[in-house]
């Protein structure tokens, strides 16, 4: 079953990250986001819904030994909002990274609020 998801960017912040990685880490990420475009039922392994959060989700990429999130959310259903993304080093998330998703989130309701 297809899911026809759009995926689109909020600041700076994810494609900061994207630019800075080598190729192979951004196919990986170009892997994902298609599997996060066109299936419905995008598996654990890739897309997580962040407890605690109030629809937050974390793309999760792995390559080599390598862990890489990026924070995101849904609008209007088959809408993926992408903010910050970052290089795990830990199993904790860190908190900073929490604070910015959430910053970045309410940025882009509000700006969005604003237009209407």
């Amino acid at each position: 079953m297809d899911a026809n998801r759009i995926i689109i960017f909020h600041g700076h912040y994810f494609v900061d990250f994207y630019v800075k990685q080598n190729e192979k880490v951004q196919e990986k990420i170009e892997y994902v986001f298609r599997i996060i475009r066109n299936v419905q039922n995008v598996p654990k392994k890739f897309l997580e819904h962040l407890k605690g959060t109030d629809g937050l989700y974390e793309i999760r990429i792995e390559f080599e030994s390598n862990i890489y999130r990026i924070f995101c959310c849904f609008d209007k259903g088959n809408l993926v909002v992408l903010f910050n993304a970052f290089h795990k080093k830990s199993q904790k998330t860190p908190k900073k990274e929490i604070e910015l998703v959430l910053k970045l989130k309410n940025e882009y309701f509000n700006s969005k609020e604003k237009k209407s």
